[in-house]
């Protein structure tokens, strides 16, 4: 019983960790010139709560310590690529179709908690072939090196 206590009084105290709470959402500054709407809702669906600056927060995320993971991937997600900044360089933009193709993105932790995220075969053939038009030429193979650059 002494140890529920501690518990107890563990998880009230890592609430007081302001990290993991700064649901902001930039303002979008540029996006890239999609191909059509049916990429852009694919995009969107599967991309854009990490990868823009329109995340859904869900309610988990005001929860430490899942705030902090949640937050992190965010942070992560638009520092690799953002589809509202497109105004600065994306260096992964090519990588959009090799990540996709090899199931990397969305990740596997992802998609249980957002069933929406989920492609069928035929929806990221069409991802695929959008990233190709409205995002440019796609490797096929990642680029390797420093991710942070």
């Amino acid at each position: 019983m002494k140890y529920i206590k501690w518990l107890l009084i563990a998880a009230v105290a890592i609430q007081l960790v302001p990290y993991g709470r700064d649901h902001s959402n930039p303002a979008k500054t540029a996006e890239p010139q999609w191909d059509s709407a049916e990429t852009r809702q694919l995009f969107k669906r599967a991309c854009f709560d990490c990868h823009s600056n329109e995340t859904t927060w869900p309610w988990y995320s005001n929860i430490a310590p899942v705030s902090w993971l949640v937050q992190n991937d965010v942070d992560g997600g638009r520092q690799h690529l953002n589809f509202s900044e497109w105004d600065r360089k994306q260096r992964h933009a090519g990588d959009v179709a090799f990540e996709t193709k090899n199931g990397d993105m969305p990740p596997w932790f992802y998609v249980p908690l957002h069933p929406d995220a989920k492609l069928t075969d035929a929806e990221i053939a069409a991802l695929m072939a959008g990233a190709e038009k409205a995002l440019g030429p796609q490797e096929a193979e990642p680029r390797r090196g420093n991710p942070f650059k």
